[in-house]
């Protein structure tokens, strides 16, 4: 439940605790900042300088916002599919499913050292 409105209410910081950090916690956070600041925006009368409230504004803010918390929750469960499976023995995860490693593959760091 924690978890949830945490990804609910700071999409970020919920993927940085609960998922890994470097997963998409940066792209995230940009969702989310750009939906406050458009919701904010909105309220003092959007690019139109409007005398009331843009709802355009603020329906494109919560959007944002939004996306960043259905990001976020997506982001969480692949990581917790990845740490229980994590040699894709039982193929949970998405990832696990598009990349399969080869056991014919050289090792590229192998062919660097070749030409040197």
């Amino acid at each position: 439940m924690r978890r949830k409105t945490l990804a609910i209410l700071i999409p970020p910081l919920a993927v940085c605790r609960y998922g890994c950090a470097s997963c998409c916690a940066a792209p995230i956070a940009v969702f989310w900042i750009t939906g406050i600041v458009g919701i904010v925006y909105g309220f003092m009368g959007g690019p139109a300088s409007l005398p009331s409230v843009s709802w355009i504004t603020v329906g494109l803010g919560v959007g944002l916002w939004a996306l960043a918390s259905i990001w976020a929750e997506t982001t969480i469960r692949g990581v917790e599919a990845d740490r229980q499976d994590p040699k894709c023995q039982q193929n949970n995860s998405n990832i696990c499913r598009i990349v399969r490693p080869r056991l014919d593959e050289s090792d590229p760091l192998d062919e660097v050292k070749k030409f040197q």
